[in-house]
């Protein structure tokens, strides 16, 4: 029985032949744990069954919301509680609102989005990360599968991931 902390980790070359590896593995039934790239690969999240992220509608809200703050608290500064006749304007007029409003909604949607992906990524400051190959930084792509969540043995995922074209097949585990 496989400990929470093995993995089974393919290593390729190229990335066609992982893009290819990721599928034929997912059709084989194993539930691949992440793949690692120094690069990008133009359709390995539909590969790997991702769904659309949800990061642009977060930056919808975060942005309405620096709106709204930005309309309510200039609204309530010259209207209301330090009112000043400016060359005969109303007290709460419009347009002067408008470039601090732009600037608080660019604010607040950048830094709720920088909060955001922090949470969303599990970025911690005492965090160690898990290194599964180094060489993924220079030029290989490997592939990661978790043994807990997976039903086939060891022996059977490493045949399966070797038989995609992997030029290494290695087991590492992380205490």
């Amino acid at each position: 029985m496989a400990t929470d902390n093995e993995y089974i980790v393919g290593v390729y070359g190229d990335d066609d032949i992982l893009l290819k590896a990721v599928k034929s593995i997912r059709e084989a039934g194993v539930k691949i744990h992440e793949v690692f790239s120094p690069f990008p690969i133009h359709g390995i999240d539909e590969a790997l069954g991702y769904k659309r992220s949800r990061l642009p509608q977060a930056a919808f809200a975060f942005g309405a919301l620096g709106l709204a703050l930005a309309l309510i608290m200039q609204y309530w500064m010259m209207g209301y509680d330090w009112q000043m006749i400016i060359g005969g304007k109303d007290f709460a007029s419009l347009p002067p609102f408008v470039p601090v409003a732009f600037e608080l909604t660019v604010l607040l949607s950048a830094l709720g989005m920088v909060a955001t992906f922090i949470i969303a990524s599990d970025l911690k400051p005492y965090k160690k990360p898990k290194i599964f190959d180094i060489r993924t930084t220079d030029d290989k792509l490997v592939i990661a599968i978790d043994l807990a969540d997976n039903k086939l043995t060891k022996k059977e995922i490493g045949e399966i991931v070797e038989k995609t074209g992997a030029e290494e097949v290695n087991e590492k585990s992380f205490e």
